[in-house]
């Protein structure tokens, strides 16, 4: 089976089209979290996520949307939280409600989080990945961990995986906001049964999404910040 796995979408509605035009043949799709938040696409994203099925778990900012509280959040996150909560219907923000933290995908054999399988705000960069991380999400999940073949997670937007005698580790990196110096969106496709991972990079019209973040009123750096991959 092969996956395509995406993370950190953030409502750039832009990056995604880009992505899922770019994207290979697959047997599915994937997401690591984080459908909404600072760009100001975020019910065009979250729509396109959920029309397709493709199955989510729930990121910090879903979260921060779907609860109303972002009092940890800068003010560029917290400016993401409050445009998209003005702007999604409520049939919308009980969707992000209802994401899990975690949950297992290709017929168990994948685990998804969002930042760590013990903590979904934990921040675990591709220099933290280890199979011990298989280990802890078979734990909290319930299962078997010799029935694991790869854990995907997000947060950070730095793509990067590792492969263990345990299973694959993948981070795709971030659709909507890369933060590896690399502006391109990003993305993965994860093959299970071999498992391998071919990490994935696209052009996209960074220009027209400052030009939108600015006529939406959001601060400037979430535009700019793009041109940079930081």
């Amino acid at each position: 089976m092969r996956l395509g796995v995406v993370s950190d979408v953030h409502g750039n509605r832009i990056a995604l089209d880009a992505v899922l035009d770019d994207m290979p043949p697959v047997d599915g799709l994937v997401c690591a979290g984080d459908v909404v938040g600072y760009n100001p696409w975020p019910a065009a994203c979250l729509e396109r996520v959920r029309d397709c099925g493709v199955p989510t778990v729930m990121g910090n900012h879903d979260r921060a949307v779907a609860t109303g509280t972002a009092f940890r959040f800068n003010q560029m996150a917290s400016a993401g939280v409050e445009y998209a909560r003005e702007r999604l219907d409520d049939d919308a923000i009980e969707w992000l409600a209802s994401l899990p933290d975690r949950r297992t995908v290709a017929d168990g054999r994948v685990a998804v989080v969002h930042g760590h399988p013990a903590d979904p705000d934990r921040y675990t960069y591709p220099d933290d990945f280890s199979g011990d991380l298989l280990d802890v999400a078979a734990d909290r999940l319930g299962v078997d961990a010799g029935e694991l073949d790869a854990l995907i997670l997000g947060h950070t937007h730095v793509q990067g995986y590792e492969v263990f005698p345990e299973g694959v580790v993948c981070n795709p990196g971030s659709v909507g906001q890369p933060r590896d110096g690399d502006p391109r969106a990003a993305y993965a496709v994860l093959d299970v049964a071999e498992r391998t991972v071919e990490q994935r990079r696209v052009e996209y019209d960074i220009d027209a999404v400052a030009d939108a973040v600015e006529e939406a009123g959001l601060p400037e750096r979430i535009g700019s910040r793009l041109y940079d991959g930081k």
